[in-house]
C-alpha cells in the first residue's frame, strides 16, 4: 500500500526525510505531519491508507525522527526548519498545492506551514491539536483523566529509569490509557506504539528550555485573515488538547468547522477510525 523512499530536503546541514507514500493523483496530495515530535509517522498509517488511489498521501518522518536524518546540532531542531523541510519535500515531489493534515504537535507545525506558505496549502486539517493555547486548568476536576494517568503509570516501565529514545517510549506507554477512550482499542494502540521508531533528538532542546511552543502566535486571528478552509477534527474525550478549544476556534473562524467525535480520545483515529476518515474525506472532497 505504501511505497517508501528517502528524499533530500536540505543542504548544510544535509537533511533527508524518510517518506511513506500511497499512489494517487499529484493534484490530490495530502501531506500528513505526525506528532511527538520524537515519534515517527507509522501510528497514522491507518486509516489513512484507505485514501490511496483517490489521494496521494505523503507521510514523512520529521527531521530527527524515525528513519529521517538524526544527529543534527541542537540548534537545527526548530519548528521553522521543519516547515522548510516539508515545503522542500512538496517541491521534490512536484506538488504545487497540497492538502495538509497535522496531528497533535504536527497540527501546530501544520499551522506554521500554512501561515508561512498559504499559496502551497489548499485545505488544512488540525487533528487532535489546537489553534488556541491550552489553559493550565483545562482538565481540572476531570477524575477519569486522573484515573487513566494513574493506570498508565502501572502499564509500562518507570520513565525515571530511562534516557533517550527509551524514555520517550516509556512516556508514550504511560500516556496510552489516557490517549484512547475506548478501552477495547487499547491493545491495538499499544501494538502501534510498539512499531514506532522513537527518537530523542527534540528532547534535547526541550529539556534545555530552548524549544519554543509550536503553536504560532495569534493563530486564530491570522487564519481569519487568510480565509483558508480549516477542519478541526477532534475526539470529545481528548485528554491532551480539550475538545472545547476546537469548537471555540471554529466559532471564531468563518472558514473553519469543528468535527468532534464522541467516544474518542486524543488518538481519535484509533478510537473511531471510520467516522474519523469519513469526516476527513468529506472535507477534502
Amino acid at each position: 500500500m505504501f511505497a517508501e523512499s528517502v528524499v533530500r530536503v536540505g543542504v548544510e546541514p544535509d537533511v533527508e526525510l524518510f517518506v511513506a507514500e500511497t499512489a494517487g493523483p499529484v493534484e490530490r496530495t495530502l501531506l500528513v505531519i505526525h506528532g511527538g515530535p520524537d515519534w515517527d509517522h507509522s501510528y497514522l498509517r491507518e486509516p489513512l491508507a484507505e485514501l490511496a488511489g483517490g489521494h496521494r498521501v505523503l507521510l514523512p518522518d520529521l527531521r530527527g525522527c524515525g528513519r529521517s536524518t538524526r544527529g543534527l546540532p541542537e540548534h537545527e531542531y526548530q519548528w521553522d526548519a521543519v516547515v522548510r523541510d516539508l515545503l522542500a519535500l512538496l517541491t521534490a515531489k512536484k506538488v504545487e498545492t497540497a492538502d495538509v493534515l497535522g496531528f497533535s504537535t504536527g497540527g501546530r507545525i501544520a499551522q506554521r506551514l500554512a501561515l508561512a506558505a498559504p499559496h502551497r496549502v489548499r485545505r488544512l486539517v488540525v487533528a487532535s491539536s489546537s489553534m488556541l493555547p491550552v489553559p493550565p486548568d483545562a482538565f481540572a476536576g476531570w477524575a477519569e483523566r486522573d484515573l487513566r494517568q494513574a493506570q498508565g503509570a502501572e502499564l509500562g516501565p518507570d520513565p525515571a529509569g530511562f534516557t533517550g529514545p527509551e524514555l520517550v517510549r516509556a512516556w508514550a506507554l504511560a500516556a496510552a490509557p489516557a490517549s484512547v477512550w475506548r478501552r477495547e482499542v487499547l491493545p491495538e494502540y499499544l501494538r502501534r506504539l510498539d512499531a514506532v521508531r522513537f527518537s530523542a533528538e527534540w528532547l534535547r532542546p526541550w529539556q534545555a528550555g530552548r524549544l519554543p511552543n509550536a503553536l504560532p502566535d495569534d493563530a486564530v486571528a491570522r487564519f481569519a485573515e487568510l480565509a483558508l478552509p480549516v477542519l478541526l477534527l477532534h475526539g470529545r474525550a481528548d485528554m491532551t488538547f480539550p475538545a472545547s478549544l476546537a469548537e471555540t476556534a471554529a466559532e471564531q473562524l468563518g472558514s473553519a468547522r469543528a468535527v468532534v467525535l464522541d467516544e474518542a480520545g486524543h488518538m481519535a483515529h484509533v478510537d473511531q477510525p471510520d467516522r474519523w476518515l469519513s469526516a476527513l474525506t468529506r472535507f477534502l472532497a
